[in-house]
Protein backbone atom coordinates (compact mmCIF):
# COMPACT_ATOMS: atom_id res chain seq x y z
CA UNK A 1 0.00 0.00 0.00
CA UNK A 2 1.47 3.69 -1.41
CA UNK A 3 0.50 6.89 -1.38
CA UNK A 4 2.39 10.57 -0.96
CA UNK A 5 0.10 10.78 2.18
CA UNK A 6 1.52 9.80 5.11
CA UNK A 7 0.12 12.18 7.61
CA UNK A 8 -3.59 12.52 7.68
CA UNK A 9 -5.60 14.79 10.37
CA UNK A 10 -9.54 13.49 10.03
CA UNK A 11 -12.10 16.16 11.29
CA UNK A 12 -15.00 13.86 10.01
CA UNK A 13 -15.75 10.93 12.76
CA UNK A 14 -16.99 8.48 9.96
CA UNK A 15 -14.17 9.06 7.77
CA UNK A 16 -11.34 8.81 10.49
CA UNK A 17 -12.96 5.41 10.73
CA UNK A 18 -13.40 4.63 7.00
CA UNK A 19 -9.64 5.62 7.36
CA UNK A 20 -8.91 2.99 10.06
CA UNK A 21 -11.20 0.19 8.92
CA UNK A 22 -9.12 0.65 4.98
CA UNK A 23 -5.70 -0.11 7.23
CA UNK A 24 -4.22 3.55 7.19
CA UNK A 25 -4.12 3.92 11.40
CA UNK A 26 -0.96 4.53 11.47
CA UNK A 27 -1.02 7.61 8.89
CA UNK A 28 -3.24 9.53 11.20
CA UNK A 29 -1.92 12.00 12.86
CA UNK A 30 -5.03 14.31 14.18
CA UNK A 31 -9.07 13.64 14.88
CA UNK A 32 -11.94 15.39 16.40
CA UNK A 33 -12.90 14.31 19.92
CA UNK A 34 -15.89 12.80 18.22
CA UNK A 35 -14.25 10.45 16.50
CA UNK A 36 -14.78 7.33 18.62
CA UNK A 37 -14.81 4.05 16.30
CA UNK A 38 -13.12 1.64 16.49
CA UNK A 39 -12.39 2.44 20.22
CA UNK A 40 -9.91 0.74 20.58
CA UNK A 41 -7.72 2.96 18.13
CA UNK A 42 -8.16 6.12 18.13
CA UNK A 43 -7.36 6.52 21.15
CA UNK A 44 -3.68 6.37 20.18
CA UNK A 45 -4.57 9.24 17.51
CA UNK A 46 -4.78 12.74 19.20
CA UNK A 47 -7.28 14.93 19.40
CA UNK A 48 -7.06 18.41 17.66
CA UNK A 49 -10.44 19.70 18.61
CA UNK A 50 -13.69 19.04 17.47
CA UNK A 51 -16.13 18.98 14.41
CA UNK A 52 -16.81 22.62 14.76
CA UNK A 53 -14.14 23.97 16.99
CA UNK A 54 -10.99 22.36 15.31
CA UNK A 55 -7.91 23.96 17.10
CA UNK A 56 -5.72 25.17 14.28
CA UNK A 57 -2.96 25.38 15.94
CA UNK A 58 -3.11 21.52 17.24
CA UNK A 59 -3.52 20.79 13.40
CA UNK A 60 -0.51 22.98 12.33
CA UNK A 61 1.95 21.32 14.65
CA UNK A 62 1.59 17.79 13.75
CA UNK A 63 2.13 18.99 10.21
CA UNK A 64 -0.47 16.69 8.01
CA UNK A 65 0.26 16.79 4.23
CA UNK A 66 -3.52 16.11 4.24
CA UNK A 67 -6.57 17.37 6.27
CA UNK A 68 -10.17 15.38 5.30
CA UNK A 69 -13.06 17.81 6.03
CA UNK A 70 -16.44 17.87 4.77
CA UNK A 71 -19.29 20.44 4.38
CA UNK A 72 -21.58 19.72 6.64
CA UNK A 73 -19.39 18.51 9.56
CA UNK A 74 -17.05 21.53 9.66
CA UNK A 75 -17.05 25.22 9.36
CA UNK A 76 -16.19 26.68 5.88
CA UNK A 77 -13.83 29.40 7.88
CA UNK A 78 -12.03 26.49 9.17
CA UNK A 79 -11.52 24.99 6.32
CA UNK A 80 -10.26 28.45 4.25
CA UNK A 81 -7.61 28.80 7.17
CA UNK A 82 -6.41 25.15 6.64
CA UNK A 83 -6.61 25.25 2.65
CA UNK A 84 -3.58 28.05 3.35
CA UNK A 85 -1.24 25.72 4.71
CA UNK A 86 -2.56 22.37 4.08
CA UNK A 87 -3.97 19.87 1.05
CA UNK A 88 -8.01 19.45 2.07
CA UNK A 89 -9.90 16.66 0.94
CA UNK A 90 -13.44 18.08 1.03
CA UNK A 91 -16.45 15.27 1.34
CA UNK A 92 -19.90 17.02 0.61
CA UNK A 93 -22.10 13.67 1.48
CA UNK A 94 -26.34 13.94 1.22
CA UNK A 95 -26.82 10.71 -0.54
CA UNK A 96 -25.83 6.89 0.01
CA UNK A 97 -24.05 7.25 -3.47
CA UNK A 98 -22.48 10.56 -2.30
CA UNK A 99 -20.66 8.39 0.53
CA UNK A 100 -20.28 5.22 -1.75
CA UNK A 101 -18.37 7.78 -3.95
CA UNK A 102 -16.25 9.00 -0.96
CA UNK A 103 -14.81 5.65 -0.07
CA UNK A 104 -13.87 4.90 -3.43
CA UNK A 105 -12.46 8.36 -4.11
CA UNK A 106 -10.30 8.64 -0.44
CA UNK A 107 -9.23 4.51 -0.86
CA UNK A 108 -7.86 5.54 -4.56
CA UNK A 109 -6.31 8.57 -2.97
CA UNK A 110 -4.65 7.57 -0.16
CA UNK A 111 -3.82 3.63 -2.13
CA UNK A 112 -6.31 1.31 -0.43
CA UNK A 113 -8.14 1.03 -3.76
CA UNK A 114 -8.74 -2.69 -3.54
CA UNK A 115 -10.27 -2.64 0.25
CA UNK A 116 -12.48 0.60 -0.67
CA UNK A 117 -13.79 -1.73 -3.51
CA UNK A 118 -14.48 -4.47 -1.04
CA UNK A 119 -16.05 -2.38 1.09
CA UNK A 120 -18.39 -0.75 -1.21
CA UNK A 121 -19.26 -4.30 -2.51
CA UNK A 122 -20.25 -5.01 1.13
CA UNK A 123 -22.30 -2.31 1.63
CA UNK A 124 -24.36 -2.54 -1.74
CA UNK A 125 -24.68 -6.38 -0.62
CA UNK A 126 -26.40 -4.93 2.47
CA UNK A 127 -29.06 -2.38 0.42
CA UNK A 128 -29.70 -5.51 -1.79
CA UNK A 129 -30.67 -7.51 1.43
CA UNK A 130 -33.27 -4.86 2.22
CA UNK A 131 -36.48 -6.32 3.50
CA UNK A 132 -39.49 -5.47 1.54
CA UNK A 133 -41.96 -3.23 3.95
CA UNK A 134 -44.73 -1.38 3.60
CA UNK A 135 -43.84 2.25 3.42
CA UNK A 136 -44.22 3.65 6.82
CA UNK A 137 -45.09 7.99 7.48
CA UNK A 138 -41.78 8.80 9.94
CA UNK A 139 -40.77 12.35 11.23
CA UNK A 140 -37.47 11.87 12.25
CA UNK A 141 -36.14 13.86 15.51
CA UNK A 142 -32.94 15.20 15.74
CA UNK A 143 -33.14 18.00 18.66
CA UNK A 144 -35.38 19.53 21.20
CA UNK A 145 -35.92 22.57 22.47
CA UNK A 146 -35.95 23.23 19.85
CA UNK A 147 -37.76 20.42 18.16
CA UNK A 148 -36.29 19.58 14.97
CA UNK A 149 -36.29 16.89 12.37
CA UNK A 150 -34.52 16.41 9.16
CA UNK A 151 -35.10 17.51 5.79
CA UNK A 152 -34.99 16.41 1.92
CA UNK A 153 -31.38 17.78 1.39
CA UNK A 154 -30.08 15.43 4.23
CA UNK A 155 -28.01 12.18 4.33
CA UNK A 156 -30.41 10.58 6.93
CA UNK A 157 -33.14 11.81 4.70
CA UNK A 158 -31.74 9.48 2.01
CA UNK A 159 -31.29 6.36 4.19
CA UNK A 160 -34.74 6.78 5.18
CA UNK A 161 -35.60 6.60 1.97
CA UNK A 162 -33.89 3.43 1.12
CA UNK A 163 -35.53 1.80 4.33
CA UNK A 164 -39.10 2.82 3.12
CA UNK A 165 -39.77 5.72 5.60
CA UNK A 166 -41.10 8.49 3.90
CA UNK A 167 -40.39 11.77 5.74
CA UNK A 168 -43.07 13.64 6.42
CA UNK A 169 -40.45 16.79 6.33
CA UNK A 170 -39.42 16.11 2.66
CA UNK A 171 -40.79 19.46 1.66
CA UNK A 172 -38.19 21.28 3.95
CA UNK A 173 -34.24 21.40 3.76
CA UNK A 174 -31.44 20.78 6.23
CA UNK A 175 -33.34 20.90 9.47
CA UNK A 176 -36.51 21.98 9.91
CA UNK A 177 -37.96 23.21 13.07
CA UNK A 178 -41.22 22.50 14.30
CA UNK A 179 -43.28 23.01 17.63
CA UNK A 180 -44.20 19.56 19.19
CA UNK A 181 -47.62 20.24 19.03
CA UNK A 182 -48.10 20.71 15.54
CA UNK A 183 -46.40 17.69 14.74
CA UNK A 184 -49.74 15.43 14.55
CA UNK A 185 -50.37 17.81 11.51
CA UNK A 186 -47.30 15.84 9.72
CA UNK A 187 -49.84 12.71 10.08
CA UNK A 188 -47.13 10.26 11.22
CA UNK A 189 -46.92 6.49 11.39
CA UNK A 190 -43.46 6.28 13.64
CA UNK A 191 -42.00 8.91 15.45
CA UNK A 192 -38.21 7.78 15.52
CA UNK A 193 -36.14 9.74 18.67
CA UNK A 194 -32.42 9.72 17.81
CA UNK A 195 -29.67 9.01 20.05
CA UNK A 196 -27.74 11.72 18.69
CA UNK A 197 -26.70 14.63 18.34
CA UNK A 198 -29.49 14.88 21.15
CA UNK A 199 -29.21 11.82 23.35
CA UNK A 200 -32.84 11.02 23.52
CA UNK A 201 -33.87 8.76 26.07
CA UNK A 202 -37.15 6.56 27.43
CA UNK A 203 -37.98 9.53 29.33
CA UNK A 204 -38.65 11.72 26.60
CA UNK A 205 -41.38 8.90 24.83
CA UNK A 206 -44.31 10.16 27.06
CA UNK A 207 -44.42 13.72 25.95
CA UNK A 208 -43.84 12.94 22.49
CA UNK A 209 -46.50 10.27 22.49
CA UNK A 210 -48.69 12.75 24.67
CA UNK A 211 -48.35 15.05 21.31
CA UNK A 212 -48.75 12.76 18.34
CA UNK A 213 -51.18 10.02 19.98
CA UNK A 214 -51.91 8.25 16.78
CA UNK A 215 -47.81 7.77 15.60
CA UNK A 216 -45.68 4.94 17.27
CA UNK A 217 -42.69 6.96 19.05
CA UNK A 218 -39.69 4.45 19.19
CA UNK A 219 -35.86 5.60 19.96
CA UNK A 220 -33.24 4.73 17.67
CA UNK A 221 -29.63 4.48 17.21
CA UNK A 222 -28.40 7.83 15.32
CA UNK A 223 -25.27 6.17 14.10
CA UNK A 224 -27.51 3.82 11.35
CA UNK A 225 -28.61 6.75 10.08
CA UNK A 226 -26.26 9.73 9.71
CA UNK A 227 -22.53 7.79 9.97
CA UNK A 228 -21.69 6.70 6.58
CA UNK A 229 -17.71 5.09 5.63
CA UNK A 230 -17.42 1.96 6.30
CA UNK A 231 -19.76 1.95 9.30
CA UNK A 232 -22.62 1.31 6.45
CA UNK A 233 -21.39 -1.88 6.40
CA UNK A 234 -22.92 -2.84 10.25
CA UNK A 235 -25.36 0.02 10.35
CA UNK A 236 -27.38 -1.51 7.28
CA UNK A 237 -26.94 -5.13 8.21
CA UNK A 238 -28.73 -3.89 11.39
CA UNK A 239 -31.51 -1.66 9.56
CA UNK A 240 -32.45 -4.52 7.76
CA UNK A 241 -32.82 -6.63 10.63
CA UNK A 242 -35.05 -3.12 12.94
CA UNK A 243 -37.03 -2.34 9.73
CA UNK A 244 -38.68 -5.59 9.56
CA UNK A 245 -39.06 -6.09 12.97
CA UNK A 246 -40.70 -2.85 13.29
CA UNK A 247 -43.49 -3.49 10.74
Amino acid sequence: MSSDYQRIVSLVPSLTELLIDLGLATRLVGRTRFCKHPLNKVRAIPIVGGTKNPRLDAIRQVDPDLVIANREENRPEDVRALADDFEIELTDIGTIEDALIAIHRLGKKLGAGDKARRLITQIQHRLDERPEEPELRTAYLIWKDPWMSVGADTYIHDVMKHWKLRNVFNHQNRYPQFKLDELSRYNPDLILLSSEPYPFEEKHLPRVEQACPGARVLLTEGEWFSWYGSHMKHAFGRLNVWRKAIS
